[in-house]
């Protein structure tokens, strides 16, 4: 009885989860579909069109840098308090709940770090490359720690047997453990991805809410998600917001799709 119960609560958790996620689509669609007009994807911003053209460049700017920096050193670091760091060492016990703290750290807290270091004590001002540098701190945490679980999840044995064929460490890491573990890893750059896109409030402060596409790293502008708050903020445009916010749905689906279909070829040895 109390294994059907058990049972029960499961499909019924599964059923709310899928419910909820099922109803956010579908709200965004209804309320934002009608509204996607040509005029919202001029390459230029103005009062007329509220063009999230520049938005949407911005957030691949953003993205795009801050993958760059994270994901090898987030990697990295994972292999490297997994595969080489001795677990008992007070450094790294005290990196590992350093990132478990980072990881928690509220947005609005990395914001004003942003803002107090970046901006102001660095003269970078509201900038592209402040906004990338208080993204790589905020999603770093989510890197290492999603690669040091993946890492642990392949287990010994899939080592152990490198190691009986000859192989040395290095070489085990990267053509062993590495393809099995990359679906953990992938998630974690996925989910610091999404943490990247959804932020507003850290942006906010960092890479300020200029409408117009960087030229270069020391030039402001804003991702999607400033820019859809900019617009509902205003009250004006609050159905052009709606329809960045089926853009922005849109744009992390197809990266989680992307990510899915490597992290499947890759897992696949390529094939």
């Amino acid at each position: 009885m109390s294994a059907k119960i058990i049972r029960g609560l499961v499909y019924l958790a599964a059923a709310i989860t899928f419910g909820m996620l099922g109803y956010v689509i579908f709200y965004i669609l209804v309320n934002g579909v009608l509204y996607l007009t040509p005029d919202l994807f001029s390459w230029d911003y103005n009062s007329e069109n509220v063009s999230m053209m520049p938005a949407i460049v911005t957030t691949l700017f953003v993205v795009g840098g801050t993958l760059l920096i994270t994901t090898p050193i987030g990697v990295f670091t994972g292999f490297y308090l997994v595969e080489y760091a001795n677990r008992k060492n007070p450094m790294i016990k005290a990196i590992s709940m350093a990132t478990d703290t980072l990881a928690a750290v509220p947005s609005i807290v990395y914001g004003l770090f942003g803002f107090l270091f970046f901006v102001t004590f660095l003269s970078f001002g509201l900038s592209l490359i402040a906004g990338v540098l208080t993204s790589v701190i905020m999603s770093l945490p989510l890197i290492i720690r999603a690669t040091e679980e993946a890492l642990v999840s392949t287990g010994r044995p899939i080592r152990e047997a490198s190691y009986a064929l000859g192989a040395g460490k290095l070489r085990t890491i990267f053509t062993v453990v590495l393809p099995v573990a990359m679906p953990g890893i992938l998630s974690g750059v996925i989910l610091a991805t999404g943490r990247v896109i959804g932020e507003t409030a850290a942006l906010l402060y960092t890479l300020g809410s200029a409408s117009n596409i960087p030229v270069n790293l020391f030039s402001s502008g804003r991702t999607l998600s400033l820019h859809m708050y900019v617009l509902s903020n205003e009250g004006f445009h609050v159905d052009q917001a709606n329809a960045t916010a089926v853009v922005l749905l849109l744009f992390v689906l197809v990266l989680n799709g992307l990510s899915t279909l490597v992290s499947s070829r890759l897992s696949k040895g390529g094939k």
